[in-house]
C-alpha cells in the first residue's frame, strides 16, 4: 500500500466518513471508571486503555457512530432496563461534555447536518432484547430516549428470540417477538440482526416491513462462525433494503482464530472472569494467555475479503463498517483502534473498489437505511397505533 493510497483514502474520508454501527465504549467506561469521565478522558488519547479517543476518531474519518448501550444477559428484567437506562445516560454525557466534536442525531436530517458541521453525529443501539424486560412500553420508551436500533438478542436467547451462540428455544422469533419486529418497524427503531440464530434472521426478514441491519456482523461463508451472516440472508438484503455492517472481531473473520479464541475464553472464565471483560485485570489475563499461546493474526486484508464476499453476494447498495471497538480484546494488524479505517479504504482502493462505492460503504448506506425505517414508520403511524402486546397475549 502506497502513501499516495492512504492519503487517497483519507481525502474520501473526509468528504463521505465513517458511519460506525457499533461502540462499545459507554460499557468500557462503566466497567473500568464507573463513567467517571475524569478519570478517562476522551479528548486525550486514551491508547493504553481503550480502543477509542476524540484524537483517534477524528484520524480514523469517523462522521457517525452507534454508541452501544450494551446490557450483559446476566442482568433481566429491570435490572436489564435500569443499566441500559445508566448506558444512554452515559451517552449523553459524553455528548455534554465534548459538545464541539459529538452531537445527538436520531434521524437522517442531523446525521447530515452533523457532517456539515464537522461533528461526529451520535446514535444509540441497544444491544440485547432482554433489555427491554419483555414490554413493548419500555421499547417505545428507549426510541424516546434516542436508541435508533435495538440488538434482538445477545449471546443468550432471550424469552422471544433465539441467539446465535445459544441453544434453539424458539426455532427463531416467538409469536411475541415477531411483534417487537412489527413495533419497531412502527415506531422507526432498526431491527438489528448481529449475535441472533439464522432462524432469527429469516424470521425478521419475513416479519418487517422496514429494512433491517446487521450492526457487527461478517460472512459466514468466509469464515464459519454463528455470529456471521449466511449467504442466503446475505442474498435477501437487495429485497429488504438493509444493510449488513461488516466487523473487526478476529474470531468472526479469520478462520484459524476461531479455535484460538474459544481457549483463551476458557482461560478467562477458569480464572473467575467474563470473556468479554476488558477492564485492566481482564486484559492481563488475555495478554498473559497470548504470550504463551501466540494468536493467528487477522489484517486489514482479512476484513477486506469479507467485503469482497459480501459485496458480491448482498451487492455494495447493502454493505456498512461495524467495527465492535471497546467490545472485544483482540483486533487485527491495522484495525486496532478507531483511527485505523483509512487502512481499510486504502486497501480496498487496491482492489478497484470506485469512490462512489466506497461513499456508499462508509456513509451513504447507513443514512439511507434510517431515513427508509423513518419513512416505514411515518406510513406505519398513520394507521397503526402503539401495540398492546404482552409476551403472555402474544
Amino acid at each position: 500500500m502506497t502513501g499516495d493510497r492512504l492519503a487517497e483514502a483519507r481525502a474520501l474520508l473526509a468528504e463521505h466518513p465513517v458511519v460506525d454501527g457499533h461502540n462499545d465504549l459507554p460499557w468500557a467506561l462503566r466497567e473500568q471508571v464507573g463513567y467517571d469521565l475524569d478519570r478517562r478522558d476522551i479528548a486525550v488519547d486514551q491508547s493504553a486503555a481503550l480502543h477509542t479517543d476524540l484524537p483517534r476518531l477524528r484520524a480514523g474519518g469517523v462522521g457517525g457512530q452507534f454508541w452501544s448501550v450494551y446490557v450483559p444477559g446476566r442482568l433481566a428484567g429491570d435490572a436489564a432496563v435500569s443499566a441500559c437506562l445508566e448506558q444512554i445516560d452515559a451517552v449523553r454525557m459524553l455528548l455534554d461534555r465534548y459538545p464541539d466534536r459529538l452531537v445527538a442525531a436520531a434521524t437522517a436530517d442531523e446525521m447530515e447536518a452533523a457532517r456539515r458541521e464537522g461533528r461526529i453525529a451520535s446514535l444509540m443501539g441497544a444491544e440485547g432484547g432482554h433489555s427491554i424486560a419483555n414490554s413493548l412500553g419500555t421499547l417505545r420508551a428507549l426510541h424516546r430516549l434516542g436508541v435508533r436500533y435495538m440488538t434482538l438478542t445477545h449471546n443468550e436467547n432471550n424469552d422471544w428470540a433465539d441467539s446465535a451462540t445459544d441453544e434453539p428455544r424458539h426455532d427463531g422469533l416467538s409469536a411475541f417477538g415477531e411483534e417487537v419486529v412489527r413495533e419497531m418497524n412502527r415506531i422507526g427503531m432498526l431491527v438489528d440482526l448481529s449475535h441472533v440464530a439464522a432462524t432469527t434472521m429469516r424470521d425478521a426478514l419475513r416479519v418487517t416491513e422496514a429494512p433491517v441491519i446487521f450492526s457487527h456482523s461478517s460472512a459466514r461463508a468466509v469464515c464459519d462462525h454463528p455470529r456471521n451472516v449466511p449467504d442466503d440472508v446475505l442474498a435477501a438484503l437487495p429485497a429488504n433494503g438493509g444493510v449488513a455492517m461488516v466487523t473487526f472481531v478476529p474470531k468472526f473473520v479469520l478462520p484459524e482464530a476461531v479455535e484460538w479464541t474459544r481457549r483463551a475464553d476458557e482461560n478467562m472464565v477458569a480464572k473467575g472472569l467474563h470473556p468479554l471483560d476488558t477492564t485492566e485485570a481482564g486484559m492481563r489475563v488475555q495478554r498473559a494467555f497470548e504470550a504463551a499461546n501466540p494468536r493467528p493474526r487477522a489484517t486489514v486484508a482479512t476484513v477486506a475479503d469479507h467485503l469482497d464476499h459480501m459485496r458480491e453476494v448482498a451487492g455494495v447498495d447493502h454493505l456498512g463498517i461495524g467495527g465492535d471497538f471497546d467490545g472485544t480484546a483482540f483486533l487485527p494488524d491495522g484495525l486496532d483502534s478507531v483511527a485505523g479505517y483509512p487502512l481499510l479504504i486504502a486497501e480496498l482502493l487496491d482492489r478497484r473498489w470506485s469512490r462512489s462505492d466506497l461513499a456508499k460503504l462508509t456513509w451513504h448506506n447507513a443514512v439511507r437505511v434510517l431515513r427508509d425505517a423513518e419513512s416505514v414508520a411515518h406510513d406505519l403511524s398513520t394507521h397503526r397505533g402503539p401495540s398492546l402486546a404482552t409476551i403472555a397475549s402474544a
